[in-house]
């Protein structure tokens, strides 16, 4: 996996010795060497858009929700795979390595303490993903010897016990992380104590959302929302952020150096690290998002389309994206994409260019893997969303939190919509309450609006389909069920006959429909959680353990 690339100490990190040739004595010896090895964990967890054509978790890589209306539609899996999977314990020994070695580097208690911290965030991080993955994983807090064979083939510990040892590595990180590590590099760029903070908020919202929508662990799941809140309002009180005045410049951008939303981000250079990401929006066909998608954006008084009469319906293509959140002309292009006339076709005919440079567009920067526009990992604008909707779920949500959070998003400089207000436990905009008719009926009204201000602001950022697992809203997906998930613009065929675009029906005119024969359909929730793959449950049972596997594979 790349360097991920710093300004201010990618010298040390990509000229670091092979540390397959060092031993503890040689090289825990000096904080300088603490923090090289430290930078070895930033690829893995902060991976923005990737490498060369590896891709991140942005845009199209990840198509299985209801934001995109792909030709193919990715399928839940159905089979249990031999061996991978993500069923892999090296980063924990790795993290575990580094916490030891650490305290034993001649450096003073601040210097451990701080170092500590940052492995047992980078520790905590990891468990959060294979419990997300895997629900109960075997949970290691030390370095296991490879003779441990006790250890090293223990059952699976409860997810709740992984997930409070996560809070309580989160919790060390958070007190002893430095504010600042000027010594490595600029704000933006290393672990900090901000940076803990955003990703504690970020995990305990996930946590306690599945432990109330999936195990009904109502004190559990307060616990954990309470984390995601605590952290979240750190960083809002904290004073060093503020939200961008540019949305689309926050995925588009040559430099975020400047930006203030950053809390971290991935730093990228010609010749030396790039990605493929502006291709998707530049040179690539792509797939588009769906009508479903589109119609989450509210108008511009601040209400749903379909209570709006400032909606202008979807039979006129630039109509769809007038007197709407701003933040729909940011995400996508104005002209429509289709098949058959443009190479750069989408497979609904909205195409997203939230991704694209224009200035780079046209150049070598702009084409194939040589992209160099930085990738955000974490901002304040997720920061928010993790705080209003973390408070809500605990069932506190005040006109004030709304108007610290969510409606600093709504009054970013090139929005400008209605603040949300609560009106008797109601969203309302402008004082008139109002209940979206499009809601789902079992997600109270104003869960519902909080959800929706995260799509948006969220959307093809690799968020959506998490979201829909920790809500248990796979259903969602369902392209049977819920039809506009695979439509995308309405055309006529006479306005554009050399378009090779399915019409819904094969009509003369309509919605496109972006897969007119496969289907996705969602009928078993054993896919909320991954497999445990086969050659695991045999390398147990070998050694006389059962590991049980998942429920429903």
């Amino acid at each position: 996996m790349s360097a991920f690339l710093m300004a201010g100490c990618k010298k040390d990190f990509l000229n670091q010795p092979p540390l397959d040739q060092l031993t503890d004595q040689t090289y825990w010896t000096s904080e300088n060497n603490v923090r090289t090895f430290a930078y070895g964990f930033y690829a893995p967890y902060f991976v923005g858009y990737g490498s060369s054509y590896s891709g991140g978790v942005y845009f199209s890589r990840q198509t299985l929700n209801d934001d995109f209306a792909p030709a193919a539609p990715d399928p839940f899996p159905v089979n249990v795979p031999t061996s991978g999977g993500g069923w892999d314990f090296g980063m924990v020994r790795k993290e575990n390595i580094f916490i030891d070695r650490v305290k034993k580097v001649p450096m003073s208690q601040e210097a451990i303490n701080h170092w500590v911290g940052v492995g047992r965030f980078f520790r905590g991080l990891e468990y959060a993903g294979l419990v997300n993955k895997f629900g109960d994983v075997p949970y290691y807090n030390h370095v296991l010897a490879e003779n441990d064979t006790a250890d090293l083939y223990k059952p699976r510990d409860p997810r709740t016990l992984v997930m409070d040892s996560v809070l309580a590595d989160f919790q060390y990180a958070a007190a002893n992380v430095r504010i600042s590590d000027n010594t490595t590099g600029p704000k933006g760029l290393i672990v900090n104590r901000d940076v803990v903070l955003a990703f504690m908020s970020r995990v305990f919202l996930f946590e306690g959302t599945w432990q109330k929508y999936h195990n009904g662990k109502e004190e559990k799941a307060n616990e954990y929302l309470a984390a995601a809140k605590w952290a979240a309002n750190e960083i809002m009180t904290g004073g060093s952020y503020s939200l961008g005045s540019n949305f689309r410049g926050l995925f588009s951008s040559e430099d975020l150096s400047g930006n203030p939303e950053m809390i971290l981000y991935r730093v990228y250079e010609s010749a030396m690290l790039t990605h493929t990401i502006m291709s998707y929006n530049n040179k690539s066909s792509q797939p588009g998002a769906s009508k479903n998608a589109l119609e989450s954006y509210l108008c511009s008084d601040g209400l749903p389309i379909s209570l709006s009469p400032e909606y202008n319906g979807d039979t006129v293509f630039r109509q769809v994206l007038k007197n709407r959140d701003p933040r729909i002309n940011e995400t996508f292009d104005s002209v429509i994409h289709l098949q058959g006339i443009v190479a750069n076709y989408s497979t609904t005919g909205y195409s997203a260019h939230l991704f694209l440079n224009d200035a780079l567009k046209d150049g070598l920067e702009g084409s194939l893997d040589q992209n160099v526009t930085d990738a955000p990992v974490i901002r304040l604008g997720e920061v928010l969303l993790n705080y209003a909707e973390a408070t809500a779920e605990l069932g506190q949500l005040t006109q004030e939190d709304l108007d610290r959070s969510i409606n600093l998003l709504r009054s970013r400089a090139d929005v400008k919509i209605p603040p949300l207000q609560i009106i008797g436990e109601m969203p309302a905009v402008n004082g008139i309450v109002y209940d979206d008719p499009k809601r789902d009926p079992s997600v109270p009204s104003l869960i519902w609006e909080i959800r929706r201000e995260r799509r948006v602001e969220l959307i093809f950022q690799g968020f959506r389909l998490d979201d829909l697992r920790r809500w248990g809203k796979l259903q969602y997906t369902d392209t049977e069920a819920n039809s506009d998930i695979n439509r995308g613009a309405w055309i006529k065929k006479s306005d554009y006959p050399k378009t090779t675009a399915k019409i819904e029906g094969g009509a003369a005119q309509g919605y496109i429909i972006a897969s007119p024969n496969a289907k996705r359909t969602f009928v078993d929730p054993k896919v909320y959680l991954s497999p445990i793959p086969l050659d695991q449950i045999t390398l147990y049972k070998d050694q006389g353990v059962i590991l049980n596997q998942n429920p429903g594979w």
